[in-house]
């Protein structure tokens, strides 16, 4: 099982919407948090440490993480999906984007 976590701003549009739609995919579980003092879920370093692979939605937010988190992030994978702060929750050009963006990390579903 791989853990997969998902970072924006203000965790209210782009990495809830990730989590969503990527929460039913095979062999992995997802959560999303954002670097803002304000977010909905603020990054934590129990969210940190629990997550396998971390996706953050512009490069602003792996520079911030990696200040904030430089520890927990030791061996760890981020990735930036150079996705920017222009889209509200479920929009269809942001989850066509995600999909895009985060399918190519993900585990292989089996097909029987």
């Amino acid at each position: 099982m791989q853990n997969i976590l998902f970072i924006c701003g203000k965790n209210k549009w782009r990495s809830p919407t990730a989590e969503q739609i990527f929460s039913e995919h095979s062999g992995i579980q997802c959560a999303s948090a954002g670097l803002s003092h304000d977010a909905e879920v603020p990054v934590s370093v129990e969210l940190v440490e629990w997550a396998t692979l971390i996706f953050v939605m512009e490069k602003q937010h792996k520079t911030k993480l990696a200040e904030q988190f430089k520890t927990q992030l030791r061996g760890k994978r981020v990735v930036c999906l150079d996705i920017p702060d222009n889209y509200k929750f479920m929009a269809p050009a942001l989850v066509k984007l995600l999909k895009i963006k985060v399918t190519p990390f993900l585990p292989l579903i089996a097909h029987d």
